[in-house]
């Protein structure tokens, strides 16, 4: 007979192998392939999150600046042009701007502007180069057209207006003129209601975004519009802005999914594009939307972030060639075995396809028949160690999530707790406190000559000098009390369940003599000092904005009395 029952059950049962194999590593890959695309998306998804959440930091810092400057009375004695010494309280409130000009570099402009003249300008100081210029006289100009100018004397006390972002054409902007701009405003309003002007802070949207970036993998493009979807940050620069050079370049024209998100309640999607010329690899990105200004206003930005396919798909190629080989190499030896041993040649491979479907159902590595020394432990250790691999891939994105969560909730440079994570904290503290019947104790703290060392040494040295500052005060301080850096030079620290108000001026003395002593970074000597507020609950505030409020204007007590002291904010506000 020319072709036997062997050879036609070796035939069978190769067949059969070969088919178990490929299907098994199909399968196999297929699912894997799945579950690194899913986990990718939502690690995308997380990063544009976490992004979004410092975005709406950064915002929310800068509408705080403006309601301080606001509140001070300094500006409403300079609003109220009648005052007897308007000139100098001008001059004063113009060196005030300067300084925040100089402390943050993301500001191109700070003005106070009349209610009355047209909305004229009272005092402006711009940004101008590497420093800045107080624009006075006949170059004030009357902005009272403007809508940041009338919308923002329409509001409350205490309220912010957020523009559109928009390429600045104001004349005479100096540094500002022609750049993205956001401009950020809050009505200067006396005691018996009567608004005499409003504070302006114009800001500089390409390097906020910049900074923001710094922290983004290089692979990570970065995308914003605005409600109607022009481009406001765009890997192609030549992209953005088109309104207001007479051309519209849309975001739904690029990612036409996002059409839910500009015109539905869709509040995040993903999206697939392929951008042409600019970006020859199409892109898979998540996409927020995120509320600017009011919610009165229904103002809002898209922000996205995208990562090429070729990269989301990098790791499923290797371990498509990986599967792929496994599959052909043994696909052969199960050939050549089928005729001498079906039996054992079926029996572990169907075991390993159990494993690998539990695999891809549990994530769980099963026990698979490795010890043997034959062609089957083979194709097993093959299988366990795709498996392992891929665990191996899970854990790094799970690994980068976490590490983007925590970075969202700490200060990068110095491992404390950022601003979101002490107002958690301060509130849960409020909570107990109020239903506890106990005192606690916010200390403001700024460092004195911080800037004169960041200027002289350099950023380095001011870097590890504000990381020996944040060592010193988390060590000066008991465990259960919290220490964070809100940004620059300023720290806080929440003091709970003291005995009496006494403990906190204690604690603020001991950290004032500790600082009065030399620090020593990179073999120098440097005398630092500290100006310090304290609020206290439930005497100072009753919620947590209120108590860091009433912390800071004893800090800025301090600050006006020279320094290196404590001030607690029912002595600050008698004086």
């Amino acid at each position: 007979m020319l072709y036997g029952i062997r050879f036609r059950l070796g035939v069978l049962l190769a067949a059969f192998g070969v088919l178990a194999t490929g299907l098994t590593g199909l399968y196999s890959y297929t699912e894997s392939r799945t579950l690194l695309v899913r986990a990718a998306e939502r690690d995308l998804m997380t990063a544009t999150q976490v992004f979004g959440k410092r975005l709406s930091t950064v915002v929310h810092n800068i509408s705080d600046d403006v309601r301080v400057l606001a509140e001070l009375q300094l500006t409403r004695s300079v609003g109220d042009a009648d005052s007897a010494a308007f000139e100098v309280n001008r001059a004063a409130l113009a060196d005030n701007f300067k300084s925040l000009l100089q402390a943050s570099p993301q500001y191109f402009q700070v003005r106070l502007i009349s209610a009355a003249e047209h909305g004229l300008e009272l005092v402006r100081v711009d940004r101008d180069g590497p420093g800045t210029v107080r624009v006075s006289g006949d170059r004030l100009q009357e902005k009272g057209h403007f809508p940041y100018v009338f919308r923002t004397l329409q509001l409350a006390r205490g309220e912010v207006f957020l523009s559109k972002i928009g390429i600045n054409h104001e004349l005479g902007a100096h540094a500002g003129l022609n750049q993205p701009t956001l401009q950020v405003a809050s009505p200067v309003v006396m005691a018996d209601g009567r608004k005499l002007g409003l504070i302006v802070i114009s800001v500089d949207v390409n390097r906020v975004f910049g900074e923001l970036k710094a922290d983004l993998p290089s692979y990570l493009q970065l995308f914003l519009s605005n409600e109607w979807g022009d481009f406001l940050i765009h890997p192609d620069a030549s992209q953005t802005y088109g309104f207001d050079q007479g051309r519209r370049v849309l975001i739904q024209d690029s990612f036409a999914e996002l059409q839910p998100l500009l015109q539905g309640n869709a509040q995040q999607l993903l999206a697939r594009a392929d951008l042409g010329a600019t970006e020859p690899n199409p892109l898979l990105g998540a996409f927020i939307k995120l509320p600017l200004g009011r919610a009165a206003d229904h103002s809002f930005v898209v922000l996205g972030i995208a990562e090429p396919l070729s990269e989301i798909l990098e790791s499923t190629r290797i371990l498509g060639r990986t599967t792929a080989q496994i599959v052909v190499a043994f696909s052969a030896i199960a050939i050549v075995l089928a005729v001498f041993a079906s039996r054992l040649v079926t029996r572990p491979l169907n075991q390993m396809t159990r494993e690998v479907k539990r695999f891809s159902s549990e994530h769980a590595i099963g026990e698979l028949p490795t010890q043997r020394r034959d062609e089957i432990g083979e194709l097993a250790r093959g299988f366990d160690e795709m498996q392992l691999r891929i665990k191996s891939y899970l854990a790094e994105i799970y690994a980068s999530r976490n590490h983007l969560a925590h970075v969202a909730r700490h200060d990068t440079l110095t491992g404390l707790p950022n601003r979101t994570v002490f107002l958690d904290r301060l509130e849960h503290a409020i909570v107990t406190a109020r239903r506890r019947g106990s005192v606690l104790a916010v200390l403001f703290i700024d460092l004195d000559r911080f800037k004169e060392i960041n200027d002289t040494y350099g950023h380095a040295t001011g870097d590890k000098t504000l990381i020996l500052v944040a060592s010193i005060l988390k060590m000066s301080v008991r465990e259960v009390d919290t220490v964070a850096r809100l940004h620059g030079d300023e720290f806080v620290i929440l003091l709970e369940a003291m005995d009496d108000e006494q403990d906190a001026r204690r604690v603020a003395q001991t950290l004032i003599d500790r600082f009065a002593e030399q620090l020593r970074i990179n073999d120098r000597s440097f005398e630092l000092g500290l100006s310090i507020g304290i609020s206290f609950y439930p005497r100072d505030g009753a919620d947590a904005s209120e108590l860091i409020q009433r912390a800071d204007e004893a800090m800025y007590l301090s600050k006006h009395l020279a320094g290196n002291r404590y001030s607690v904010f029912e002595n600050a506000t008698k004086e």
